[in-house]
């Protein structure tokens, strides 16, 4: 999940050092621990502020998708 956002990232000319705000969409937030564990282990401190979003569906039977905005 995080190498895509990643390459759709770097094709803006950015990196996750640039990343402001990230927004997570979860299907189960009993999830949200695995999600901050990744995410550690791509961004650095000082972490973009961000949302975790409970909802009961996502496309194509994703269980996590993400959107960021990130500051060029």
């Amino acid at each position: 999940m995080f190498e895509n956002l990643k390459a759709v990232t770097t094709a803006a000319g950015g990196d996750f050092s640039k990343m402001a705000k990230l927004n997570v969409y979860l299907t189960d937030l009993a999830h949200f621990a695995l999600v901050n564990r990744v995410m550690a282990e791509y961004f650095s401190q000082p972490y973009p502020a961000r949302a975790a979003v409970g909802v009961a569906a996502l496309p194509r039977g994703a269980t996590v998708e993400m959107d960021g905005i990130l500051e060029l």
